[in-house]
C-alpha cells in the first residue's frame, strides 16, 4: 500500500525527512577490507522495510481501494507506509534503536555505518542503505546469528 504524501503537510503530518544513504566512501572501505581479510560478505534486502516504522504523528488515510468498510470512514495509521515523507526516518529511529540494543556501536562519521564489536576486535559491520542491508563479518556464523535475529 502507498500512501500519497503530496497531500501532507509539514508541522502537521510530519516533522522531520531525510533518506537513508551511506556514503559511497564508507562502502568502498568496507569492500577494501572485505578483499583486504578475506571477509565474509553478505547483502539483504528488507521487504516491507516502511511498514516496521511506528508513527508519532495522527495521520488518516482514505480507504484503500478493495478494502472500503462503510462509506465517510478512513483509516488511523499507526504504522508508516511507503509515500509517507516520513517513513524513511521512523524506519531507521526503530531499525537504529534495535541495532543499539544489539550492542552495535554507530560511526560517528556516517550515521548509516554500524560496527559489532567482542572487547578490540570488530566481529560485524553492518552498512544501511534506504532497505539494502551489507554484512561483513570474519565469521560467517556470526552474520547467520544476526540474519535469524533480523528475521524475529
Amino acid at each position: 500500500m502507498v500512501a500519497k504524501d503530496f497531500t501532507q503537510v509539514k508541522g502537521i503530518d510530519y516533522n522531520e525527512i531525510f533518506s537513508l544513504v551511506v556514503k559511497h566512501c564508507l562502502i568502498r572501505i568496507i569492500l577494501g577490507l572485505v578483499n583486504r581479510y578475506d571477509l565474509e560478505l553478505e547483502q539483504l534486502v528488507v521487504k516491507t522495510t516502511f511498514l516496521h516504522g511506528n508513527l508519532k504523528e495522527t495521520i488518516y488515510m482514505n480507504q484503500p481501494e478493495g478494502f472500503e468498510e462503510g462509506e465517510n470512514k478512513v483509516c488511523l495509521l499507526k504504522k508508516s507506509l511507503y509515500g509517507l515523507k516520513q517513513s524513511p526516518r521512523m524506519w531507521y529511529l526503530k531499525f537504529d534503536e534495535f541495532l543499539i540494543r544489539y550492542g552495535f556501536i554507530r560511526n560517528r562519521y556516517d550515521n548509516y555505518v554500524y560496527i559489532l564489536k567482542e572487547g578490540k576486535m570488530c566481529v560485524l559491520y553492518l552498512l544501511l542503505y534506504v532497505d539494502d542491508i551489507l554484512i561483513a563479518s570474519a565469521n560467517k556464523e556470526e552474520i547467520r546469528k544476526l540474519k535469524e535475529i533480523l528475521n524475529t
